[in-house]
């Protein structure tokens, strides 16, 4: 390399430098290069100065438009000291000072006598008498102008000269200012008319102009409709103005009206009164009022035909939330990609409904354009004065100032689960979610995601709901704790509990009343429900204050923790710094306590237990508005002076189980550490199946693979080791094992179906609740994923370290698929929502396919459970959807007259809804409305469902009343059972009675001629229980008969042919048509069965279904078509119903059960359905006790 070719340094780029090659050339020079140099000429810099820069611009903006005014006013000046004979005579001889006395004489003797003539002066029309001050400014007025006018022509020449000339801009000016620069040089044309009052509507023209360098300068984009008004007004002022003066000077030729009442006559005019008063009277000043109303009758219409189009646009859009009215005034922002009716019912029902957000505003930010029925709600005076509807988005600046985003309280923002694509969904949410924080970064956030791996990007929000989450937690628990789906709802919906208390069916009025119920917080210190139980256990106090006051404490947060404990057990003590969360009609704040007479008196009498127990029975009437709910004693009389003692049976000297009091303090010596890693009430953990061979062995700990990031880590019953991916699949074999079908697994526990389209990650939070470390490794249920696309490996990887769980491809709706999944084993079917059938072109049609489907399934296996989940809630009247069925159309009434009272539960009397059986996750939009008064909902909600565990906090399990159970007799002595003997708090009752199903049709006896072939092939095949359950039902009985005549008569007919082979075949059609419906299906499955190769021995009919599974069935009420008797049952569930409610036999009791590896008593509770087995003697129950 060449030492003298250097890589040169950067220098100072104002300084020219070069080096030479070796050749000694310039080649190598840098040259110094100038950008943008066309911008420094001299034309540049002034289109820079008065077009291009704003602010300058809108300088000279405002000094063209006070000069045009300035001409105005000189007018009117003229005008006012005008002399009419002066100018004329001035005009032809400026020496003659007598002429204009002669000109007077002749005016004045043409106004007074040859006005009806019409003879025109038109000396006074050409010349008028000005002023020499007035001259002298109109003449530099008119210079200044002129050149500014012939400035910008330069600056905006863009070679099409004439263009510019004959723009009548250009034309006005000159008009206005080029006479009076002749009169310069011309002195004897002085005094020349030169319509000055021209300029007004340059000043219009300028004022346009000087508005939009304002909004630019301002950077206002929603300046439109401000412009158009502006212009309008304008507008009209310059057609009133310009009618005016012109008027004025041509009646100076004839009646010499003033400007006044030339301005008199314009008004009345243009406002089509036409008094008639004031007229011209010659032809020039008639012929301008004919061409000012030709204009206006242009102009105006076009100028209103654009203000309304913009007024319709703003309506639309919403206009703005002032600014002062954000400043004075509470809002929140509810950002929504397109806003349905019933999202919109939902919400502001649910935000109105508390007492403290009646005062607050709803802004409503959505990017499409307001719905009809929408638009119409809005108009409702109730919602029009509290809502904003703003057509806008979320994702531009200035939509979000005109919501006044950063002035708001909270801001909600909810995904829109009507999409097809849901994950595209959620990144709209979760962009608008981070345009609002980077905007308002101090405004709260409630975010709704769709998909649970989403939750991390919006973690930064202060409460996030995650629709999959919580939809198949619930769904999974609604498998082992019926109903869970409508307990939680109810709980999370706010209601005074007045639903149904018109009605005359006792279980709509106890079941409305109980919904009223909801969680409510309280610090120890100011409760009068809690603060007698100060330094008392947390079991205690929530024993006693269900007693006394009817309030379930249900959870507890420390002062220096910020975790909520449900049922922390009897070894926390409540402090006063700690805050209490319970179930209760309204919260204490809203409440009244009045005290019976015998309490007032002294407190000396014995109560229901002596010792430290001992508690007076208040009366307590919550009230909330005007709702009272009074929660009379509920201790029932002890004439045994407060003691309760078993009675005696049959006379013998043998007890009953008594019911031992709840300790104020839990003795330190009955509570025992637990395990992490064993479970005292289990058995070793490898089991012995039913051929006999050892099955997998089972540990516990925390998945070590989770399908999402944010999942919270649960403690469940795992593998030892994973199991392979060719294991997972329940319809195929592979090299582990040869198990084609789960009759081959022999479970011992009935199966739990889940039909979904895809294997999304929410799948695992419908796991996780099933494997939990609580549950019992004997009462874990196969779980069977029925998928319509097979799931990928990242899937399979996150479930393969869980017992007993599976997969199949296969559909609801192909009954191969339903076999093979092994539908006659199992206990439960869910069927969860699917995100194909959102593309339906109506929205309520999103429900249609599922609701077909799980129809079919009621009628091929009516001895199975299913659990559905609906998009829309208002489809699940179709789940049980009988058109002639009078109860059906009384349950129909009353919601639609619930609905009519503004109940936000309308549709909670639906048996489907009321019985467990069908949910929708647009019934939760509500949790994330209540998190802003109740922060805490969502974690409550959490911790009921097992989505999160939080160590020393309880969890949501149930219990059946069994018959060696009903000698607890009453609900308050069940709690009192519960928390002294295994320190669990129930919290409501999911109750089973049996009801009368009146219809309209009356039952049609069967004879027994008529149905003796059905009864002799129903007695080949199963019992003898005909009479209890049968199978004919009446549609179908006479449908057959009807085909039974007509085969007859079609025999008849075909005399001619063969008699024994028409006899065969009617035979033949004759015992297929008397077949009932319950029959041609059963036998449609058995022969698929067949088909199969399954066994049909586990298959069950109608008739060998058991009192239970009938009841179970019955909830949706499809068994009374296959059944001649109406006497059924219905579910509901009960929250927090009052001490003195009766236990009935199969009530399921909703439990909050202590965390067994926190503590667990001496003798830990037994998992099992009867209350007799966790007593702790070992008396023979009796029937009944009597206090």
């Amino acid at each position: 390399m060449d030492p003298r070719i250097v890589i040169p340094t950067w220098v100072n780029p104002s300084v020219g430098t070069w080096r030479s090659d070796p050749f000694g050339s310039d080649a190598g020079q840098r040259v110094q290069v100038e950008f943008y140099v066309n911008e420094n000429t001299f034309k540049e810099r002034l289109k820079l100065f008065f077009i291009k820069n704003q602010r300058s611009s809108l300088r000279i903006r405002v000094f063209n438009f006070s000069l045009k005014l300035l001409t105005c006013l000189l007018y009117i000046i003229r005008v006012v000291t005008d002399n009419p004979g002066q100018g004329a005579s001035g005009s032809h001889s400026a020496g003659q000072q007598n002429a204009p006395s002669g000109n007077n004489k002749c005016v004045d003797c043409q106004w007074n006598g040859s006005v009806q003539d019409r003879e025109i002066n038109w000396e006074l029309i050409f010349w008028v008498d000005r002023k020499l001050p007035v001259w002298a400014i109109q003449v530099i007025v008119a210079i200044i102008s002129f050149l500014e006018t012939m400035l910008l022509m330069y600056l905006s020449y863009k070679g099409n000269i004439w263009e510019q000339i004959f723009q009548v801009s250009f034309l006005l000016e000159m008009i206005n200012t080029v006479p009076f620069i002749i009169t310069i040089f011309w002195p004897s044309i002085r005094n020349i008319f030169i319509p000055v009052f021209l300029n007004c509507w340059l000043a219009k023209c300028a004022l346009e102009n000087m508005i939009n360098d304002v909004h630019r300068a301002i950077q206002r984009t929603n300046s439109a409709m401000f412009n158009q008004v502006l212009i309008l007004i304008c507008t009209l002022l310059c057609l009133v103005f310009t009618g005016t003066c012109g008027i004025q000077h041509l009646e100076r030729a004839g009646k010499n009206l003033s400007l006044f009442n030339s301005f008199y006559f314009c008004i009345v005019t243009f406002s089509t009164v036409g008094f008639g008063d004031v007229t011209p009277r010659i032809w020039p000043s008639q012929l301008l009022v004919v061409i000012m109303i030709c204009v206006a009758l242009v102009v105006l219409p076009l100028q209103f035909e654009e203000l309304m189009y913009l007024w319709m646009e703003r309506q639309k859009s919403g206009g703005n939330y002032s600014r002062h009215r954000a400043q004075t005034e509470k809002h929140v922002v509810l950002c929504v990609s397109s806003l349905k009716i019933d999202l919109l019912m939902d919400f502001l029902n649910e935000f109105y409904a508390h007492p403290r957000l009646q005062d607050y505003y709803v802004v409503i930010l959505c990017p499409s354009e307001m719905d009809l029925q929408v638009r119409r709600v809005l108009q409702i005076p109730l919602w029009s004065q509290r809502v904003i509807y703003l057509q806008g988005s979320v994702l531009k600046d200035q939509d979000l100032l005109r919501a006044k985003m950063d002035d708001a309280e909270a801001c909600f923002i909810l995904s829109s689960r009507n999409e097809v694509d849901r994950m595209a969904a959620d990144h709209q949410t979760i962009l608008r979610a981070w345009a609002v924080k980077d905007f308002a970064p101090n405004c709260p956030l409630y975010v709704q995601i769709l998909k649970p791996e989403n939750k991390f990007h919006v973690k930064f929000a202060d409460h996030v709901v995650c629709e999959e989450e919580f939809k198949y937690a619930m769904l999974a628990l609604n498998c082992v704790c019926p109903a869970t789906s409508t307990l939680v709802t109810l709980l999370v919906h706010t209601s005074r509990g007045r639903e149904g208390q018109q009605s005359p069916e006792q279980w709509q009025r106890m079941y409305g009343c109980c919904s009223g119920n909801e969680v409510y917080h309280i610090r120890v210190c100011d409760s009068k429900f809690f603060g007698e139980y100060n330094g008392k256990s947390f079991t205690y106090a929530s024993f006693h204050a269900h007693k006394k006051y009817g309030v379930c404490l249900i959870g507890i947060k420390r002062e220096d923790n910020k975790s909520i404990l449900l049922n922390p057990g009897p070894r926390h003590i409540m402090a006063a710094s700690d805050t209490c969360y319970y179930i209760n009609i309204t919260k204490e704040e809203n409440s009244a306590f009045i005290f019976n007479q015998e309490e007032r008196k002294g407190r000396s009498t014995g109560g229901l237990f002596d010792g430290p127990s001992q508690l007076p029975v208040h009366s307590i009437i919550a009230s909330m508005g005007t709702v009272a709910i009074d929660l009379q004693n509920t201790s029932p009389p002890d004439p045994s002076g407060g003691k309760l003692v078993p009675p005696t049976v049959n006379g013998t000297g043998g007890r009953r189980p008594s019911i031992a009091p709840v300790q104020e303090i839990a003795d330190s010596s009955s509570i025992l550490p637990c395990d992490l890693l064993s479970d005292q009430s289990e058995d070793d953990s490898v089991f012995i199946d039913e051929k006999g061979h050892p099955s997998t062995e089972y540990v516990k700990g925390y998945p070590p693979n989770s399908p999402y990031i944010g999942s919270s880590p649960t403690l469940c019953h795992l593998l030892a080791e994973k199991a392979p991916f060719c294991c997972l699949r329940l319809d195929q074999g592979c090299r582990h094992n040869s198990y084609e079908d789960a009759k081959a697994y022999g479970f011992k526990n009935k199966l739990i179906i889940v039909s979904a389209e895809t294997a999304g990650n929410g799948l695992y939070n419908f796991i996780v609740p099933l494997r939990a470390y609580y549950r019992p490794r004997k009462e874990l249920n196969p779980i069977v994923l029925l998928l319509d696309n097979p799931p990928d490996n990242h899937f399979l990887e996150a479930i393969c370290c869980f017992p007993m769980v599976y997969y199949m491809a296969g559909t609801i709706d192909n009954l191969d698929s339903l076999l093979q999944c092994g539908i006659i084993y199992a206990d439960n079917l869910v069927v969860v929502d699917k995100e194909s059938t959102m593309s339906a072109e109506e929205d309520y049609m999103a429900d249609a396919k599922t609701i077909v489907n799980v129809q079919t399934m009621f009628r091929l296996f009516p001895s199975l459970s299913i659990i559905t989940e609906l998009t829309h809630p208002s489809n699940m009247r179709f789940m049980q959807f009988r058109a002639k069925d009078c109860y059906s159309l009384a349950l129909s009434k009353l919601e639609k007259k619930e609905r009519d009272k503004g109940s936000n539960l309308a549709f909670m009397f639906r048996l489907p809804f009321a019985a467990g059986r069908v949910f929708s996750i647009s019934m939760l939009d509500t949790l994330l409305y209540q998190s802003f008064v109740k922060d805490y909902m969502i974690l409550i909600a959490r911790l009921l469902l097992g989505l999160d565990t939080t160590p020393g906090s309880g969890y949501l399990c149930a219990m059946k009343v069994t018959e060696e159970d009903l000698w607890i007799s009453t609900y308050g002595r069940l709690f009192q059972k519960l928390c002294s003997s295994s320190a669990e708090i129930p919290i409501g009752i999911y109750r089973t009675e049996s009801h009368i199903f009146s219809t309209s049709e009356s039952q049609v006896s069967v004879s027994v001629d008529d149905c003796e072939d059905t009864k002799d092939k129903g007695d080949e095949s199963r019992s003898n229980d005909q009479s209890d359950h049968p199978l004919l039902r009446k549609k179908s009985m006479q449908w057959a008969r009807r085909l039974s005549k007509k085969s007859v008569r079609w025999q008849g007919s075909n005399r001619d042919s063969s008699k024994d082979h028409a006899q065969r075949i009617a035979q033949q059609r004759l015992n297929l048509y008397r077949r009932s419906e319950r029959e041609e299906l059963s036998e449609l499955v058995r022969n698929r069965m067949r088909h199969l190769g399954l066994p049909t021995s586990g298959y069950e009919d109608l008739t060998n279904l058991t009192a239970s599974d009938v009841m179970n069935r019955v909830n949706l009420g499809y068994l009374q078509d296959e059944q001649n008797d109406h006497q059924n049952t219905l579910s509901y569930v009960l929250i927090n119903p009052s001490p003195d409610t009766r236990l009935e036999l199969n009530d399921v009791v909703y439990l909050i059960r202590s965390d067994p590896l926190a503590h667990v008593p001496e003798e830990p509770p037994v998992h099992r359905s009867s209350l007799k087995e966790r007593h702790e003697s070992s008396i023979e129950t009796r029937e009944d006790t009597q206090l």
